[in-house]
C-alpha cells in the first residue's frame, strides 16, 4: 500500500515539472521572439550606447526648420545668398567620422559588423539608396509612396547631410536612420542634394554603390511651382516675370535666380557622372508620377531590385488636388493623400515670359535627354 501511494506521488510530482518545463520553455520562446520583433539587439560601437541619442529628440534638436522640397524657411531665395541659396558649404574631404576608418570601423559605423551572425536583427544603417532631387519635382510624393513597400525603410523628414551637416559625421547621420532588417534597403531623400557640388563626392566617399533617385519636371512648371512656395511664405516679393530677366528689355535671363539655375538639369548632371556612373542612376518623370503613379514607381522598384508590390490597386486620384492619394487596397478605410502644400495654385505667368523660359530651356533640355536616354517631351 506505501509502495503504490509513493509510485503516485513520483508520477504526479514528474507530471508537474514536465508541465512545469513546458511552461517555462513556452515563456523563454515568447520573449525571444518578443526580443527579435521590438529590435532590441541593435548594434552600436562599443561604449557608444549610453550616447547614442534618442531618435525623435535628435530630428527635432538637430534637423529642425531646414528649407525643405515642401516648406522653406525663408522665401528670399535670391542670387545674393549664391544661385542656390544654400549656405556656404565646408570642404568636400570625408569627415573626421569617416576619413580615419579602417575596414573593422567603418563595418561598425555602417551598421553591420558582425551582422552575418545577427541576420534578425534591425539596425540602425546608412542609406543605401538616396533620392536626391529634385526640388517641387515629386520627391515628397515618391518617399511616401515608396514607403508602401514592405522592403524599404525610409526617414521621413530631410537630413541635409551632405550639403549642410557633413562635419556631423557618419555615425551622426546613421542614427537619424530608422531600423531596418537584413534584405530591407534604407533610404532618405534631400532635393538639394541634386544641386549641391559637394554632394556626389561626399556620397560616393560613404559608398560608391549608393543607388541615386532624382525625380524631374518640366523646369518651366518647376521653376513657377518654386516661386509659388517662395510667395506663400514671403509674399512682398518681386513677381515672377520681374525677377525672371536681368533685363526685360533685351530678354536676358536670369540664369542665377534659383527657381531657374535649379532647373538646368544637364548642368548639375555631369557634377554626379563624375562620380556614379548612368546605371547607379534613376530618373522618374514627375509628370508621369502623377498621371501614372504605378507605372513610374514600378520602374523604381525594378531599379532598387524590389519585388513589384506597388500596384495601381493603391492609389486614387484626387480631382480636386490633381494629384494621387494612397489607400489600401482592399478598399477599406479612407485614402491618404500628401499635405495641403502640394496642389498649391499658381499664379498667372505672362504666356511671353512662359515662352521666353521654354526657348532658354530648350537646349539644356535636349542635353538632359541625350545624357539620360530619355526624351521627358518638355518642349
Amino acid at each position: 500500500m506505501a509502495c503504490r501511494s509513493f509510485h503516485q506521488v513520483s508520477l504526479f510530482t514528474g507530471s508537474l515539472l514536465h508541465k512545469l518545463l513546458a511552461m517555462f520553455s513556452l515563456f523563454t520562446l515568447s520573449l525571444f521572439c518578443l526580443y527579435i520583433l521590438t529590435g532590441c539587439c541593435d548594434s552600436v560601437l562599443p561604449g557608444a550606447r549610453s550616447q547614442e541619442p534618442d531618435l525623435n529628440h535628435q530630428l527635432r534638436a538637430e534637423v529642425r526648420p531646414q528649407p525643405s522640397d515642401e516648406e522653406p524657411s525663408s522665401g528670399s531665395d535670391t542670387p545674393a545668398a549664391g544661385p542656390d541659396g544654400a549656405e556656404p558649404q565646408q570642404g568636400s574631404g570625408a569627415p573626421e567620422a569617416a576619413a580615419g576608418h579602417s575596414p573593422p570601423a567603418r563595418e561598425a559605423a555602417n551598421g553591420t559588423a558582425k551582422a552575418g551572425s545577427r541576420w534578425w536583427c534591425a539596425l540602425r544603417r546608412l542609406p543605401e539608396a538616396l533620392i536626391i532631387g529634385v526640388k517641387k519635382g515629386g520627391t515628397r510624393a515618391l518617399l511616401e509612396f515608396m514607403r508602401l513597400h514592405p522592403a524599404v525603410r525610409a526617414l521621413g523628414a530631410e537630413p541635409h547631410f551632405f550639403d549642410r551637416h557633413y562635419g556631423k559625421g557618419l555615425q551622426w547621420y546613421r542614427n537619424l536612420m530608422p531600423k531596418a532588417l537584413d534584405g530591407q534597403i534604407v533610404m532618405e531623400k534631400t532635393p538639394r542634394y541634386f544641386v549641391t557640388a559637394e554632394a556626389p563626392g561626399r556620397i560616393h566617399a560613404m559608398s560608391k554603390d549608393t543607388k541615386l533617385i532624382v525625380v524631374v519636371r518640366d523646369p518651366v512648371t518647376r521653376a513657377i511651382s518654386d516661386y509659388t512656395q517662395i510667395i506663400s511664405k514671403a509674399p512682398g516679393i518681386p513677381d515672377f516675370e520681374t525677377l525672371t530677366f536681368k533685363n526685360r528689355t533685351t530678354g536676358r535671363i536670369d540664369a542665377s535666380w534659383s527657381p531657374i539655375w535649379i532647373g538646368i538639369y544637364a548642368q548639375h548632371l555631369e557634377n554626379w557622372l563624375q562620380y556614379f556612373p548612368l546605371s547607379q542612376m534613376h530618373f522618374v518623370s514627375g509628370e508621369r508620377l502623377i498621371s501614372d503613379p504605378s507605372g513610374e514607381l514600378g520602374k523604381v522598384q525594378d531599379f532598387l531590385g524590389l519585388q513589384r508590390m506597388i500596384t495601381d490597386e493603391h492609389f486614387f486620384f484626387n480631382e480636386t488636388k490633381g494629384f494621387p492619394c494612397l489607400k489600401k487596397p482592399q478598399g477599406n478605410g479612407k485614402p491618404h493623400c500628401l499635405g495641403k502644400t502640394k496642389g498649391r495654385i499658381h499664379p498667372n505667368i505672362d504666356p511671353g515670359v512662359v515662352e521666353k523660359l521654354r526657348e532658354f530651356y530648350r537646349p539644356f533640355n535636349r542635353h538632359f535627354y541625350q545624357m539620360t536616354g530619355q526624351n521627358f517631351g518638355w518642349e
